[in-house]
């Protein structure tokens, strides 16, 4: 006779958007567990993986790692480095994205969580994941990240928000003019401070809010509003090639802007550098069936990303909302949607905020809790997509493009739709399967 039971096939367990707390399937051979982001991580909720009744003594570990720790496995949507558990009669649970184990005898905490005192309001980075992602990448210098937006807010002496890290920036072309030639209006609030700190705000210095991206280098140019200096995308775009190449690095851009159509010359860029440039473009605000401009790109080239906006747990109003959801207002703004979508990502969320005084000229730093539209989505993508080419700085920018929707999680109809395109990002997804496919994984 056997002295144990005989345990057979696999249970996979899905998380949704929200905290869950996962239970061991103990008839199982083998169990498999995605968490899939927690957006009520900063309430003190955690995804648990709850084996309270087993000591932790009595299984081994196999935690994954970038250097060959953790289990290849593919539970339908890409080969990715799981963590394991095995138990002594044979047993095994392979999981992702768990907050927290739960043993009869003490409780494993796995995520990371930085001491910046605004990181438990920032939802975005725990809905997407990205607190589990850092387990194995805050950023490489093998990555460039370029930022194409207004300039920076910067005060008398020049200095940009406390709480950005350096930013290479052309000196003439750095600071937010605050002022849109076009139309001739004022604006009050530097965009480009708001961008560049969802992806890359100096994080873990116990100060304001936590970056996604903590150590590839930014480098931020200006390409809005018709000011002097400033630059075309084309041009732009060639410069931070230009940057990325003589420095050995990948480049992702976040161009969280739209209208005024596709330059000829940008458009070449995009399809010239397929490879080491990826470009990751907000959808647009119109609440149409159409993708703006040059988000529309994403139609064409594979290294595009067109990137629509989604709610957390309430809108802008206060009222409830679903997790993921696309964020639509009647008679104020909405996310486009349409052929070409990619992906979708939080918006109204906490990023670095730089305003100016429209009569003292005196600009003042702070946070904006709820900085919102695509142009809000857009840097998350960015941030996400720096960490997955981070974990593996072999992959082309096509193939960050395929990991990013191939293990984003699912929303609205079944597989993509032109509404939530591949769905929800997820980063600790997305950064898996890059360091499998280091690995050798198809």
């Amino acid at each position: 006779m056997r002295d144990t039971p005989w345990y057979y096939g696999t249970r996979t367990e899905y998380g949704t958007l929200g905290a869950d707390r996962f239970d061991f399937a103990g008839s199982y051979a083998r169990t498999i567990v995605s968490g899939n982001g927690n957006v009520d991580f900063g309430n003190g909720l955690r995804d648990t993986l709850d084996l309270s009744n087993l000591l932790s003594t009595s299984v081994s570990f196999n935690y994954a790692d970038t250097s060959g720790g953790g289990v290849l496995y593919n539970p339908g949507n890409g080969t990715r480095v799981f963590d394991a558990i095995n138990l002594n009669d044979g047993r095994q649970i392979l999981f992702e994205g768990i907050d927290t184990i739960r043993f009869a005898d003490r409780t494993i905490n796995l995520s990371v969580t930085p001491n910046d005192p605004l990181f438990n309001q920032q939802w975005n980075l725990h809905m997407t994941g990205v607190h589990n992602a850092w387990r194995f990448t805050t950023g490489s210098n093998n990555i460039l990240v370029g930022v194409q937006d207004t300039g920076l807010g910067a005060d008398a002496n020049g200095a940009i928000h406390y709480d950005l890290r350096t930013t290479t920036v052309y000196t003439n072309n750095y600071r937010d003019d605050y002022f849109r030639v076009f139309t001739n209006a004022q604006r009050t609030t530097s965009h480009g401070t708001d961008v560049q700190g969802i992806i890359a705000a100096n994080s873990n210095n116990g100060l304001g809010m936590s970056g996604i991206n903590w150590n590839s280098r930014v480098f931020h140019i200006d390409v809005l509003d018709g000011n002097a200096n400033d630059q075309s995308l084309a041009e732009a775009t060639q410069n931070m090639i230009n940057e990325a190449n003589n420095n050995g690095q990948r480049l992702v851009i976040n161009m969280s802007l739209g209208g005024g159509g596709i330059p000829t010359a940008f458009r070449n860029l995009v399809a010239n550098n397929q490879n080491n440039a990826l470009f990751v473009i907000a959808s647009g605000n119109d609440d149409a069936s159409t993708i703006s401009d040059p988000a529309s790109l994403a139609s064409q080239y594979s290294n595009v990303i067109a990137v629509g906006a989604s709610w957390g747990r309430t809108d802008w109003y206060g009222n409830t909302t679903t997790p993921g959801d696309r964020i639509t207002y009647s008679g104020w703004w909405g996310s486009n949607y349409g052929t070409g979508l990619t992906l979708m990502a939080p918006s109204e969320v906490i990023a670095t905020n730089a305003t100016r005084n429209s009569t003292t000229g005196v600009v003042s730093y702070g946070f904006d809790t709820r900085f919102n539209g695509t142009s809000a989505a857009t840097p998350n993508v960015t941030g996400i997509a720096s960490l997955v080419w981070s974990a593996n700085s072999s992959l082309s920018a096509v193939q960050v493009q395929q990991i990013l929707s191939q293990t984003a999680f699912d929303l609205g109809s079944a597989g993509y739709d032109t509404t939530t395109g591949s769905g929800m990002v997820n980063a600790d997804a997305a950064v898996r399967r890059a360091m499998a496919m280091a690995r050798g994984a198809a």
